[in-house]
Order: C-alpha cells, then sequence, then structure tokens
C-alpha cells in the first residue's frame, strides 16, 4: 500500500463559513492527479437538498458518487416524512454511509453545510464516517493550512454575508498561492434560509479585486 500513495495523492481546498444568516461554502477548481493538473474545472461543490450543500475533497469518483447518493437520500427523507431534511441529519446519514464502507473507503473529506430549522451549521465528515460539528470555520484539502492562517485571522462571529464571500475567496486564494494541488478558479456559494445561490465568475472577480486592494 505505501508504494501507491504517490499515485493517488490528492489536492484541494474546500473551506466552510457560518455567517449571521447563513453558510458559504467555497473550493477551488483545480482536480489533480499526482503531480499532473487532470482538470481545470473540476466541480467540488454539490446541492444535495433545498438548502443544503456538501464540498468534496480526495478522490473525484468517490466524491461524485456520494453525491448523488446523499441527494437521493435527502430527497427520500423529505419524501417519507413529510419535511426536509436537517443539515445535522444530512451530515449523519453520510456519516453512517461511509462508516458502512469503512474496509473499502471512499478516500474523501467532506464539508456539509446549510441552513434549517435551527439555523445555519456546517460539519466536517471523514472518510471514515466521523462527522463534527464546525461551530465558525472549517477547511479541508491539501491547502487548508495555508487558507486556515486567514479565516482564524479575519473571522468575526454574526458577520454578515458580503463579510463571509469576502475571507472565503481571501482563504482561497492564499492556498492557490502556495498550494499545488489547489488552483484554476474559485465556486463559492452562498446558502440562506432564503436561496442556494453560486456565485457568477463576475462577482468573484469583484471579491478578488479587493483582495488586491
Amino acid at each position: 500500500m505505501p508504494e501507491q500513495l504517490p499515485e493517488s495523492m490528492k489536492g484541494t481546498t474546500t473551506i466552510g463559513i457560518v455567517f449571521a444568516d447563513g453558510v458559504i461554502l467555497a473550493t477551488e477548481k483545480r482536480a489533480t492527479m499526482g503531480l499532473m493538473i487532470a482538470s481545470k474545472k473540476a466541480k467540488k461543490v454539490y446541492q444535495v437538498a433545498d438548502r443544503i450543500g456538501m464540498t468534496t475533497a480526495g478522490g473525484v469518483g468517490d466524491a461524485q458518487q456520494l453525491a448523488r447518493i446523499l441527494n437521493v437520500e435527502c430527497n427520500l427523507y423529505q419524501i417519507r416524512r413529510s419535511r426536509p431534511i436537517t443539515v445535522g441529519a444530512t451530515a449523519t446519514l453520510l456519516s453512517n454511509y461511509l462508516n458502512q464502507n469503512r474496509y473499502f473507503p471512499y478516500y474523501v473529506q467532506l464539508l456539509v453545510g446549510g441552513v434549517d430549522e435551527k439555523g445555519p451549521s456546517v460539519y466536517s465528515v471523514d472518510a471514515m464516517g466521523g462527522a463534527t460539528k464546525e461551530e465558525e470555520i472549517v477547511a479541508t484539502g491539501s491547502g487548508s493550512p495555508m487558507a486556515y492562517g486567514v479565516l482564524e485571522d479575519r473571522y468575526k462571529p454574526g458577520m454578515t454575508e458580503e463579510m463571509a464571500i469576502e475571507i472565503a475567496v481571501r482563504g482561497l486564494k492564499s492556498a492557490m498561492k502556495r498550494d499545488a494541488g489547489s488552483g484554476e478558479g474559485i465556486h463559492v456559494v452562498a446558502i440562506t434560509k432564503d436561496k442556494f445561490q453560486t456565485l457568477g465568475e463576475d462577482t468573484i472577480k469583484k471579491y478578488l479585486a479587493k483582495t488586491s486592494a
């Protein structure tokens, strides 16, 4: 197994931030195969329920399969119980699925974030099924140490959506400068009780301009 590690190296930076009215999920767009950039437009944020999203770090195939499974399970939950699934229940569902497959694990590290009747929240879920509720900020992937440097320094409880987006973009920009597995572009999703919104390229450019000011 150890000799296979270089070929299975993965790189990513994903960020989750809880702000006053919701959650920001943000990632970059590079997908790598060892030292090769396999894709410059990789999707790493998925909508799995009406107001819940999931970010992915790790094996692309594993992440895509889990996103499909989770989307189906969240829809079934709503049909069977006649109410939307909560963020915590979504994270628990994902945790249980990963734990049941730990002998043939999915090589992923995931964030589940969104807004439900209890308010905004973000959970970190590892490949063995461990789920942890993050109260404020969280980052995963090879670029997370650089991202955390920005997030820890700039995060403030109760910040606005605009402020949360700005520090998410700053964190990703920092990671993309120093982590070879992170790069190409930025994908940001803002989730509140009223929306699940993917920011457009022009909006992202405006926030990047602020980081250079």
